[in-house]
């Protein structure tokens, strides 16, 4: 087919200017061209990356070296707590928390002269008056990239580097050399199971929309991702979004659909905008439309906005979304793969699911299958943050440890703090404690333990954290979120949020844990979907394993975190206050009062525990009682 011989010749073309972004040993004074690849994701974004870019290329043209050197805006990176980052290959030098002044020294250094610059090049790379390949960091060495493939090392807006990086074979194999049977038989043997919250069989997923005899078909990618500190769809979006392209036209050679759509949150503009570039090239190259690679196989993807409403994560409010509709979840059955869009056989995979399909297809059912666990295959993308050193994204296989991914990959707690407890799954998702760090991270150990594998979301909390907040402010979230049209979710989250409340103003009893559990086994066995079936677990699993927390606010009217607002109170320990006045000149209410080198007074009838006076005191004279 001449399309296919085009894409290969599009592909070795562009795969020699990949293949010098690998680290290739070549000593410094060998190299002869070198590529600046600056995090464009999100998280750097915001950290003004773009500035980076903009003072690289001044700075290249200004020396007159641009023979010798190209500045690459890729994916994210992982270690998002170290941005804006900037890596340079072939040698593989990665510098953190790059600043434009930076730029002319790692410029004149790194570029012209070979001789990195020491300042921002990340500590853990320097290992014995060596630098080490950032791969073989703590942070790096335990991962493995499927689902993040090409982040950080492609240009995603370019789609030539992606089809270097074997982008769209996979499409040209299931379309050229495989039946629509093969390819469901192959997803279905890999294990796979959704990334989304639901964990249930891929491929058997598929197998049940092609068994539809329906002419028309639908494939919706679900990139409304609305866990409170999530960002693993939006990353891959941002860094690969071919991969998710080219996942959907090989569910609709699969399933025999025709028309995608990618459902995506309007509050993404850098996804949306390199989603959208992404699907105009694809177009271009003749990937997606009436004849793709010219094999007559038509298929196309349309892309849609979210509002931000939480609750349009569950595939039937999704679906009704799309329609045009208010997104309210509808009782199931019948399922989406029979009838869903339009009541036409609909698959809904999430983003990071779909990235995992290309690999599959490349690869083998057998290669995905022999990672991870016997029941949870291959890898899980996490968001890690709360109080853990390295936030960031990580890819692991399943069946790692939560140790192994919060002291070894997350660097552990910071500022010498203990840890307390991990949230896995979000807002639907539970508690573990210290005693859980031993177990493996998969679909059925987390459940078994009262948490939840979700979408990915790992918030870790130290020993400053009051679990019963967290519970709250879960619940707060989940509340909120209620699309209200069934009873147990709308009415039962809020009783249960005032149960809550009641506990952290100091006024519960004893006899309100029996409530909330009992409200809380109702509400997961009577709601209509997922979000209210869920929305318990933050509440039932600190109250399994933080009950003493419960009882310290009720019985002893104490916060023993010292957050809750009612249950605490500031004073300033006069033996310490050497009578800066910092803590005066920074209280929003003038509550606190005194003389320069005198020790300050709280007045507590004016103080609203906003807590600025303990942060900013240097000498720990502010304590919360």
């Amino acid at each position: 087919m001449k399309l296919l011989t085009d894409l290969d010749a599009i592909r070795t073309l562009a795969k020699g200017r990949l293949d010098n972004r690998r680290i290739t040993g070549q000593t410094p004074e060998s190299i002869q061209y070198r590529s600046v690849m600056v995090c464009g994701g999100t998280g750097c974004t915001s950290s003004d990356s773009n500035a980076i870019v903009d003072a690289l290329n001044r700075e290249i043209e200004s020396l007159g070296i641009q023979n010798k050197a190209e500045v690459v805006r890729t994916g994210c990176f992982g270690l998002c707590e170290l941005g804006p980052v900037v890596i340079v290959y072939p040698e593989g030098i990665f510098y953190s928390r790059v600043e434009v002044k930076d730029i002319p020294e790692i410029v004149e250094q790194h570029l012209l002269y070979g001789t990195p610059y020491e300042k921002r090049i990340y500590e853990q790379t320097k290992k014995d008056g060596e630098l080490l390949n950032f791969e073989e960091t703590d942070f790096y060495k335990k991962q493995v990239r499927i689902a993040l493939r090409n982040c950080g090392t492609i240009d995603p807006e370019v789609i030539d580097e992606y089809i270097a990086s074997d982008g769209y074979t996979a499409l040209g194999k299931v379309i050229m050399t495989m039946t629509p049977g093969q390819v469901v038989d192959t997803v279905k043997r890999s294990g796979l199971r959704g990334r989304g919250g639901g964990g249930f069989n891929t491929g058997l997923k598929w197998e049940f929309a092609a068994k539809q005899e329906k002419t028309q078909k639908f494939i919706i990618c679900n990139a409304d991702e609305g866990d409170p500190g999530a960002f693993m769809d939006r990353s891959i979006l941002e860094g690969n979004p071919h991969a998710v392209i080219e996942a959907m036209a090989i569910a609709g050679y699969a399933i025999g659909a025709s028309q995608g759509f990618v459902y995506v949150r309007a509050e993404y503009p850098i996804a949306v905008q390199r989603l959208m570039k992404a699907l105009d090239q694809a177009r271009k190259y003749e990937l997606l439309g009436d004849n793709v690679l010219g094999t007559g196989f038509k298929f196309d993807i349309d892309v849609r906005l979210g509002a931000g409403a939480f609750v349009c994560g569950e595939e039937t409010a999704l679906i009704h979304s799309i329609e045009g509709f208010r997104g309210m979840p509808t009782p199931k059955p019948p399922f989406p793969a029979v009838q869903g869009l339009w009541n036409e056989p609909t698959i809904i995979n999430n983003v990071e699911t779909l990235a995992n399909i290309p690999q599959i297809i490349l690869n083998g059912a057998d290669w995905y299958a022999s990672i991870g666990t016997e029941k949870s295959k291959g890898t899980k993308v996490f968001a890690l943050g709360g109080k853990v050193v390295n936030t960031g994204l990580v890819e692991v296989p399943m069946g790692i440890t939560l140790r192994e991914v919060i002291f070894e990959i997350g660097g552990g707690i910071p500022n010498g703090k203990k840890f307390k407890a991990v949230q896995t799954g979000g807002p639907s998702g539970g508690c573990l404690t210290e005693e859980h760090l031993d177990c493996t991270i998969d679909f059925d150990t987390l459940t078994s333990l009262g948490s939840m594998m979700g979408s990915g979301g790992m918030i870790i909390m130290d020993e400053d954290t009051c679990m019963v907040d967290v519970a709250r402010f879960y619940l707060d979230f989940t509340r909120d979120e209620s699309c209200g049209k069934c009873t147990p979710c709308r009415i039962g989250t809020k009783r249960l949020l005032e149960l809550l409340d009641k506990i952290t103003e100091g006024k519960g009893t004893l006899a309100d844990l029996d409530k909330m559990e009992s409200l809380s086994l109702q509400i997961k066995n009577s709601s209509l979907c997922a979000l209210g079936q869920t929305a318990p677990n933050p509440v039932l699993s600190t109250i399994k394993y933080f009950r003493d927390e419960y009882v310290a606010h009720i019985t002893e009217q104490k916060c023993p975190a010292g957050v809750c607002k009612s249950l605490i109170s500031y004073e300033i320990d006069a033996q310490l206050c050497k009578g800066c006045s910092l803590c005066a000149r920074k209280c929003p209410t003038d509550a606190i009062s005194g003389k320069p080198k005198e020790p300050y007074v709280i007045e507590k009838a004016t103080c609203i525990k906003c807590g600025v006076c303990f942060d900013v005191c240097k000498f720990k004279a502010v304590m919360i009682v």
